[in-house]
């Protein structure tokens, strides 16, 4: 009878790991028979959808890993804007590779404040974050005084963001190899098991050997630096940088990981869920466009749907 028992709990395990992918074969159903004369289901307006959810992809993963070892980084959205333009500065003055330093640069510098803050002053990430949220974000205004700044380099726009291989945006090949290492160094590496077991119980894993202000510092930094990588997409997507990007796609980013199964509070992660997760926002956002929903009436879609995702995290947490 125990080994029914385990069997079923097992089931019920692996059903829960489906719900995403249930879910994004349901609302693309959806909208396909809904929208079918409206043209959701054309070549054209589903690479459309990568393309316009990869930087929101990009950062989903990172996310992943900062969530799962218990912390949380509100400072992407200001670290897209400023990367994009310290990127878009370098290539004025530059080439693209040290365009490409400067702007990864910018996160692993902002990351690594904040992780600093976070395991050496001990302040919590949320306040950290909060506080270089705004920091990041004037800087970002002040350093151009509100002009945008354009990136004329060919070459640097068709890699980061507005070249085709055929019929494919290279955003949706970022996406896809981002996804590839992240769900490898999550689920294959030592790295990743470190984080998960940092997320799960911080006491256990320091007993257990684990160092987990290094890896916490670690996975700040690399949400960072792959913030930073979403900021230089959308600078070569459209051939420009403002401070105004990214400032809106915090709770798109939460959302779609929290959509994917990862939790709240650490110890549970899923990589390949958060990037569906922006799929489904994506796919969301489009459907509403399609149908003729105004900007203000998706934002409220979105507060909905995040409301509604850590409603089941809290309850998960609570069992």
């Amino acid at each position: 009878m125990s080994e029914i028992a385990t069997d079923l709990d097992k089931k019920k395990f692996d059903i829960k790991e489906y719900i995403i992918y249930l879910g994004f074969v349901a609302i693309f159903g959806f909208f396909s028979i809904a929208l079918f004369n409206k043209g959701f289901l054309t070549g054209g307006n589903l690479m459309n959808i990568a393309r316009q959810t990869a930087m929101i992809s990009v950062m989903a993963i990172g996310m992943t890993f900062v969530l799962a070892a218990g912390e949380i980084d509100l400072s992407i959205g200001s670290v897209v804007a400023l990367s994009s333009l310290t990127t878009a500065l370098a290539l004025r003055h530059s080439n693209i590779f040290i365009g490409v330093i400067v702007g990864l640069g910018t996160g692993a510098l902002v990351g690594s404040v904040n992780g600093l803050l976070v395991i050496k002053v001990r302040i919590p990430s949320f306040l950290v974050t909060l506080g270089t949220m705004g920091i990041v974000s004037g800087f970002a205004r002040w350093i151009t005084n509100l002009k945008s700044i354009p990136v004329t380099n060919d070459i640097y726009n068709f890699i980061f963001g507005s070249g085709d291989i055929g019929p494919v945006s290279v955003l949706f090949i970022w996406t896809l190899i981002l996804l590839a290492v992240g769900q490898l160094v999550l689920k294959k590496t030592s790295f990743g098991r470190y984080v998960l077991a940092t997320g799960g119980n911080k006491i256990s894993a320091m007993y257990s050997g684990i160092k987990v202000d290094k890896i916490k510092l670690l996975v700040i930094i690399m949400n960072g630096m792959l913030a930073s990588l979403a900021g230089m997409l959308y600078a070569g997507r459209l051939h420009g940088a403002r401070y105004t990007l990214g400032e809106t796609d915090l709770l798109t980013v939460i959302a779609a990981v929290i959509i994917g199964g990862t939790s709240l509070f650490g110890g549970r992660a899923f990589v390949i869920g958060s990037v569906i997760g922006s799929l489904i926002m994506g796919m969301i956002n489009n459907g509403l466009i399609l149908m003729g929903l105004s900007v203000d009436q998706q934002m409220i879609f979105r507060g909905v749907i995040i409301i509604a995702a850590v409603s089941l995290t809290l309850r998960e947490k609570r069992k």
